[in-house]
């Protein structure tokens, strides 16, 4: 019951001995008659309108304290005796402030009382939101409402009233409630268990009217190392900034969930054909692409889309969420920032991930992880300039598992740190042991992902494991692919700066196939471009590519970087790539993947063989064309 109304309730007739009493029935009797029956009248009608008040305040929902000038307890109702733990006779002439203890919910401090304020501003006030009381059992208990002054009969305020009521118990709180078991807190987007209640109410319709329904598992790429580096609560930002974005890109009658994390799902309700499916997924991937920009950052992020239709995928709740999941984690596999429907044979294959994840922990406690070395050539010498470690893993079931079958799952299931860590040790160790062998050895490159330069540490334990096994940081050379260094933020951008000056060279790996631009180039301490194969292959019969394999050669050697080519695999792309005077190569033309027996032995002595030599003492003659095949 509101203030208001209680007054309103307070200001009515009462009834005594079967008679209706008002207030100007009581004042009749300060008129002139015997003054002891006056007395004994007034006495009667005072105590049947003080009994019918205790009363009506009594059979009310609320609880009502009131308080004199002083703020000092002068009253409490039933309901207030049950909700704050006090009993009227302990509680009157008691200081509010310890009957009616208030505390933020939020910041657990205390919070003005209402009947101060009320008293001093003269008029009706509310109790701030999240409002605790501390019971005199000392147990918590929100409560909500309001309090407003008394006044004796000449308009001054003489008190307060305070009315309140459990929070729990409203409607308003109800509705609250309801709402919060609904949405997500970060982003208000609906959750779960709305999606689910909308999904089902969906494929029921489409059931009916013959239609389709379609959907999307959405999630981010790379957004671990921003929240990681940048911290949770730009991460947080983030996050709503996409559930904005794609609360833009559908109709009034789909639904975008937040499925946790940084995984969204986009229920389309109805839908004709796969194909507008596919263009509510590119419109998603465009608007999504788009910078963002968060305090003083700008970041970067895409996203990875699976699709499943009802019915051709599934025709419940559960068949549909995995099958759309499942087709998510193939888009992610294949390159990332697009779409893919699902398809039935991708359930063996996310088998097949689960059984890679199994073993994969397995392996590194087993140590079934090594390298292979593939030799890159200073193309003006024929010398050995450097070498690429390649991660490599023998699986007992499915036998050699290439990087791009195994790589994706460990970042996925957050193996990729502790590789990372295993394949740093390893370079190092391994080289620091061929050196004291007496072999002339050169600067290894080993990938890097982005999620391992957010890692705050990595410069300090790079530097440990340097100190430890006593390698010289020139030897050691990180490749961070050019679409993951778009998505570096300021921190990561720091961490390459840190290793650069331990004396660690820095790599762009694959270059040409990501939209880096020029301030990216400019922004990082690179030392080296590693031009993506597939320029490389189609350089003789593509004019375009050629001249872009020319551009790339003469800006990374403007900028003072090595230009290595990668992907050679004939006498014919290495003489175009001497003729537009690139730095050195990598492909079969030199030679394949060795194990570390062989490279070593490659490597020899002091006295290092030439590629050439290397093909002849393995049988080839110099400059014969070698293929990936073989």
């Amino acid at each position: 019951m509101a203030l208001e109304t209680i007054l309103k309730t307070l200001a009515m007739p009462f009834i005594t001995s079967n008679k209706e009493v008002r207030t100007s029935d009581v004042l009749q009797y300060l008129l002139p008659k015997d003054a002891e029956s006056r007395l004994r009248d007034a006495e009667a009608a005072l105590h049947a309108a003080t009994e019918w008040a205790q009363e009506t305040l009594n059979s009310i929902g609320d609880a009502v304290v009131t308080t004199d000038l002083d703020s000092q307890v002068t009253y409490l109702n039933r309901v207030a005796e049950t909700l704050t733990g006090w009993s009227g006779a302990e509680a009157i002439g008691k200081p509010l402030a310890d009957v009616l203890h208030l505390i933020d919910s939020k910041t657990l401090q205390a919070t003005p009382n209402p009947a101060q304020r009320a008293m001093q501003e003269n008029r009706t006030v509310g109790l701030a939101m999240d409002c605790v009381l501390i019971r005199h059992d000392g147990s918590q208990l929100e409560i909500e409402d309001s309090a407003a002054p008394i006044h004796d009969r000449n308009g001054r305020v003489i008190g307060a009233v305070i009315v309140f009521h459990d929070a729990c118990q409203s409607p308003t709180q109800s509705a609250k409630l309801a709402y919060q078991a609904q949405h997500d807190a970060l982003t208000g987007l609906p959750n779960r268990v709305l999606l689910s209640e909308r999904l089902t109410r969906a494929i029921g319709l489409a059931h009916r009217h013959q239609h389709q329904v379609a959907l999307m598992y959405l999630d981010l790429d790379a957004f671990k190392p921003i929240n990681d580096s940048l911290g949770h609560a730009l991460g947080d930002h983030l996050l709503q900034s996409v559930a904005g974005r794609l609360s833009d890109c559908i109709r009034d009658t789909d639904t975008v969930c937040r499925q946790g994390g940084d995984e969204f799902v986009v229920l389309l309700s109805e839908i004709n054909k796969p194909q507008d499916a596919a263009r509510i997924a590119e419109k998603i991937l465009a608007a999504l692409a788009e910078p963002y920009r968060i305090s003083n950052h700008e970041l970067r992020i895409t996203t990875s889309i699976g699709i499943s239709l009802y019915p051709d995928d599934g025709t419940d709740d559960p068949t549909l969420l995995h099958n759309a999941d499942t087709a998510m984690y193939h888009a992610k596999k294949s390159g990332r920032n697009h779409y893919q429907f699902f398809r039935a044979d991708m359930n063996a294959l996310m088998m097949q991930r689960s059984h890679i994840e199994a073993q994969l922990h397995r392996a590194l406690e087993e140590d079934a992880i090594f390298f292979d070395y593939q030799p890159r050539i200073d193309i003006a010498t024929g010398d050995i300039c450097s070498v690429e470690a390649l991660i490599r893993w023998r699986d007992p079931t499915l036998g050699l598992m290439p990087p791009p079958s195994f790589l994706p799952v460990a970042e996925a299931c957050g193996l990729i740190v502790p590789i990372g860590h295993w394949v740093l040790r390893e370079t190092c160790r391994q080289l620091q042991a061929w050196r004291k062998q007496g072999v002339d050895i050169v600067p290894m490159a080993v990938n890097m992902s982005a999620i391992e330069l957010s890692d705050k540490t990595l410069p300090a334990r790079i530097a440990d494991i340097l100190a430890e096994t006593g390698l010289d940081a020139r030897f050691l050379e990180l490749e961070v692919t050019e679409t993951d260094l778009m998505h570096l933020t300021d921190a990561s951008a720091s961490t390459l700066f840190e290793l650069s000056d331990l004396g660690i060279r820095i790599a762009i790996d694959d270059f040409g196939v990501g939209s880096a631009s020029l301030m990216h180039l400019k922004r990082f301490p690179i030392s080296s471009l590693n031009i993506a194969p597939c320029f490389v292959h189609d350089m003789l019969d593509n004019p375009d590519d050629a001249r872009f394999l020319k551009a790339i050669i003469n800006l990374g050697q403007t900028l003072d970087m090595c230009v290595i080519a990668k992907g050679v695999e004939t006498q014919a792309q290495l003489d175009r790539l001497t003729l537009q005077g690139c730095d050195g190569a990598q492909g079969f033309l030199f030679s394949a993947p060795l194990s570390a027996t062989d490279f070593r032995a490659l490597l020899g002595g002091p006295a290092r063989t030439t590629w050439q030599q290397h093909q002849v003492a393995r049988g080839l003659p110099p400059g014969s064309q070698r293929t990936h095949a073989e």
